[in-house]
């Protein structure tokens, strides 16, 4: 997402084809866009970089917001006749024959669950996708989902600053099978140890009208990456490579998908796949992180509507 929208300028193209690539030169499997990233242009840069590496990797994209005439997102929508055109969309933008992934990007609480699943059961049935997902569903939206068309993954925020989805998620995605992908893994980067009070975001930073990073929320939170730093000093590691694989070890069937604009950062957050956190280190993690009361909502009012619970 990142690197063509929300984060602030996008990122130039040809620099944002080479950091996909060497993504995939490094061990990574799994891509992840949008219709909505850009909107539209993420996709583009997404099926330019793995052109030549379609064999290898695999690629996931989402439906489910409707644009004005001017492409300027206008809120959700998952008729199943918009569903079809989005793949199609989707299909010409990323230059594939097949969707590996298919994400309802958010529920649309005025089409029936079970109309969404139908319709991606035919484009699976079609050869258009492989595989169906959801974001950001709760749990009966996701029992439905399935019971119609099996869900293979669920993508929702989950990190150390948000662990909503372990009181009823998790249980319910390990009873039925369904692969967990969280997304904003890093904190939208807060994680990392790299924003403090001081740290100013551009009016085209989603990060500008989020609760959570306000100065004084920052500041409040700042509790948080201390514990992830001095866990990472005993691995000679960083406050983000800790976070990551935290998330790691709490499911073996967890896949969080940090995004980065830039190699060096891209080497950091494949590196965490191989630091192992010892039970003291993820007892101390646990036992701090239940003490810590993160302040600031993590989305704008606005966008609150959208969530599924």
């Amino acid at each position: 997402m990142g690197i063509s929208h929300g984060l602030g300028p996008a990122a130039d193209h040809a620099d944002g084809i080479a950091v996909i690539r060497a993504a995939v030169e490094r061990g990574v499997t799994l891509f992840d866009t949008a219709e909505v990233y850009g909107p539209y242009v993420n996709e583009e840069v997404v099926g330019e970089a793995l052109a030549p590496y379609r064999d290898r990797v695999n690629i996931a994209t989402k439906f489910g917001f409707s644009f004005d005439d001017n492409g300027r997102q206008t809120g959700v929508t998952s008729e199943p006749a918009h569903i079809k055109t989005a793949v199609d969309g989707s299909l010409r933008r990323l230059g594939v024959e097949t969707i590996d992934l298919l994400y309802q990007h958010r529920v649309d609480p005025s089409v029936p669950i079970e109309d969404v699943a139908g319709t991606v059961k035919e484009l699976i049935a079609d050869g258009k996708v492989r595989h169906f997902g959801l974001s950001e569903a709760g749990v009966q939206t996701i029992r439905r989902a399935h019971a119609v068309q099996p869900v293979t993954a669920l993508q929702s925020e989950y990190s150390l600053w948000w662990r909503e989805p372990e009181e009823e998620i998790l249980p319910t995605l390990e009873e039925l099978g369904i692969g967990f992908v969280p997304f904003s893994p890093l904190g939208r980067g807060f994680l990392t140890g790299r924003i403090d009070p001081t740290t100013s975001f551009g009016q085209n930073d989603i990060r500008s009208s989020i609760p959570r990073f306000t100065p004084e929320a920052r500041a409040a939170n700042q509790a948080l990456v201390d514990l992830l730093a001095t866990v990472a000093a005993r691995h000679d590691a960083a406050p983000g490579q800790v976070a990551l694989a935290w998330l790691l070890a709490q499911k073996p069937w967890i896949v969080p998908i940090p995004g980065t604009r830039r190699v060096e950062r891209l080497e950091e957050n494949t590196a965490a796949a191989d630091l192992a956190l010892s039970d003291d280190d993820l007892r101390q993690i646990r036992d701090a992180v239940s003490e810590i009361q993160v302040a600031g909502a993590r989305y704008p009012e606005h966008m609150q509507r959208w969530i599924d619970r």
